[in-house]
């Protein structure tokens, strides 16, 4: 025991904030950002400069989101970009209410469960042709840019073409997740042609450029959906694929379609949380909010052994049911309503044992890299938004000439016989990423997420409970020290049987992490796995919108 404390010790995260254990107070690393006309929160610096020059050229909250998204896609391929999918929940202060979008893709419709297990598979493999879904992120900008756009389309991509064609310096985290990507898919037909120049990933401070990607996006801008869709790169993709020994067809392109869906909400201490329904696991972190709502929290206080239990034993329980129910509801009948009930996590809430770590709970009975941004504008509008590859920079697979590859979204299906998640043709995969949106008084109180795989639901609820019960700001909520629970429950069916570990960042006493360990918490360092935070709130009283951006990542919150 002696050992690992020491092993936490050293290799836990720097603490991006101060906490006073004698006052309760938090400090955050940088001030919030105040402004009352237009806010964004990218993750890129280059990309909220862009939102920002579109929202003053009077775009709208979506125009400036698909623009940034677009930018992002350039300057961040280590976790996004047009081979990926999208979601977003967008608040529209003409009509006061939220609407959400699912730009998720489906697996090929000529790839069977068969020939997995005729390739003596019994996983979907990570990369190559395999895992490759449909990607939906264009599709989503159009949807959102039909219904909410402002500007035309080829305003919102010249900002990105001009610096694919031009170039930009790569920021030191990138090209820390560009070399890792390179190492583990740099081998792939066509990713060295455009991601590594000279034959090597760029380094921080290289300036890159993607010519490629840029005539990409000039289809888009002149073409439509259709383009990519229906058109050329459609055409392209489809050949590469079946090159490489894929199944993602022309045909598959051609019939993909993205949602509206109604986002889902529970109240917590009186404010209402919005996530969207499954495939994703946004719901995850309302299952957790409504086991923790049954506790003093804020009596617990910030970074206490009883808080940190009761948050990791509430998110093995919400876990559970996402390891067994969270899939593509066109194909399941998924029972969100009653997952999301205060009724069933009145039931949960009592398999948790104070000080005492269970090693496993059963799901209930029905009765990698992301990117985040968030925008808003003058008339009120705002846009929570999250795009992804899933493992980084996805599959390896890089159409010839495009500029992107492919999501590998797919290797999230599962092989075992008869889950909600198991693969089928045509079907959408779980998703991690999710867009979260927060309402009080049936008006805008904070839109955010927070990047991260599997670490979303529970970071989210983390922001949340850091506000809400421990009385942070905007900023002070997402530079906080996290909890991270990690386990072996999975949407690929697996349950947890030996309890998980927990990683706490630094800036959590020592004692609290001896106190853990005696309750049967098995503690374990990680490093650089803790997400990464964009959010906008907003103060209807003083009609000001709050920025915040995280210091563990290179983002940026700027407004006007």
């Amino acid at each position: 025991m002696r050992l690992l404390l020491i092993l936490l010790t050293v290799f836990s995260t720097a603490s991006v904030t101060a906490y006073d254990r004698v006052t309760g107070e938090m400090h955050a690393s940088r001030s919030e950002v105040l402004a009352q006309h237009g806010m964004a929160a990218t993750s890129q610096p280059l990309a909220t400069q862009v939102a920002l020059d579109i929202l003053q050229k009077g775009g709208s909250a979506v125009d400036a989101a698909i623009a940034a998204n677009a930018m992002l896609g350039l300057v961040e391929p280590t976790g996004n970009g047009i081979g990926g999918d999208l979601f977003a929940i967008v608040w529209d202060a003409e009509e006061k209410k939220l609407i959400g979008l699912n730009a998720s893709g489906r697996s090929p419709q000529s790839l069977t469960k068969a020939h997995f297990t005729e390739q003596g598979l019994t996983k979907i493999p990570s990369f190559g042709p395999l895992p490759v879904s449909v990607p939906g992120a264009v599709d989503g900008w159009f949807m959102l840019h039909k219904k909410y756009g402002k500007l035309t389309m080829s305003k919102l991509l010249t900002p990105a073409i001009r610096y694919a064609k031009n170039g930009f310096p790569v920021s030191e985290l990138i090209a820390y997740y560009w070399k890792v990507n390179a190492e583990r898919i740099g081998e792939y037909e066509g990713f060295a042609d455009i991601y590594l120049p000279n034959g090597k990933a760029p380094r921080k401070g290289d300036i890159f450029k993607n010519p490629a990607l840029a005539a990409t996006y000039e289809k888009l801008a002149s073409g439509g959906r259709d383009a990519f869709y229906k058109g050329d790169i459609a055409r392209t993709i489809a050949a590469y694929m079946k090159e490489q020994g894929g199944f993602l067809t022309y045909e598959d392109l051609a019939s993909h379609k993205s949602e509206w869906v109604t986002p889902v909400s529970t109240n917590y201490r009186g404010y209402d949380v919005w996530e969207l329904p499954p495939n994703g696991q946004g719901i995850a972190a309302i299952q957790i909010l409504n086991i923790l709502e049954q506790y003093d929290i804020e009596g617990m206080g910030f970074g206490s052994a009883e808080y940190i239990h009761t948050f990791v034993e509430a998110k093995k329980l919400a876990f559970e049911d996402r390891a067994k129910y969270y899939a593509d509801t066109a194909f399941n009948d998924i029972p969100v309503d009653w997952l999301i009930s205060k009724e069933y996590a009145q039931q949960r809430r009592q398999l948790i044992k104070p000080k005492r770590a269970a090693e496993r709970y059963d799901a209930g009975i029905n009765n990698g890299d992301t990117i985040y941004l968030t925008v808003a504008d003058a008339k009120g509008n705002m846009v929570s938004l999250i795009q992804s590859n899933y493992r980084g920079m996805g599959s390896g697979m890089t159409p010839t000439g495009l500029g992107f590859i492919l999501q590998n979204r797919g290797e999230l299906f599962t092989l075992q016989e008869g889950h909600f998640n198991e693969y089928e043709p045509g079907k959408r995969p779980f998703h991690t990423i999710i867009p979260a949106f927060v309402t009080r008084n049936n008006q805008p109180w904070l839109s955010f997420g927070v990047m991260g795989g599997g670490a979303q639901p529970q970071m989210h609820a983390q922001v949340l409970v850091n506000m809400i019960d421990f009385g942070m700001n905007v900023q002070e909520a997402g530079d906080a020290p996290r909890i991270l629970h990690s386990g072996s429950s999975s949407p690929t069916g697996e349950l947890m049987t030996d309890g998980g570990v927990v990683s706490l960042e630094s800036g959590i006493d020592e004692e609290v992490k001896r106190t853990l360990m005696r309750w049967g918490h098995t503690l374990q360092p990680a490093i650089g796995a803790y997400g990464g935070y964009q959010a906008i709130g907003y103060d209807p009283r003083k009609k000001l919108y709050i920025g915040a951006s995280e210091s563990r990542k290179d983002g940026q919150a700027a407004g006007f």
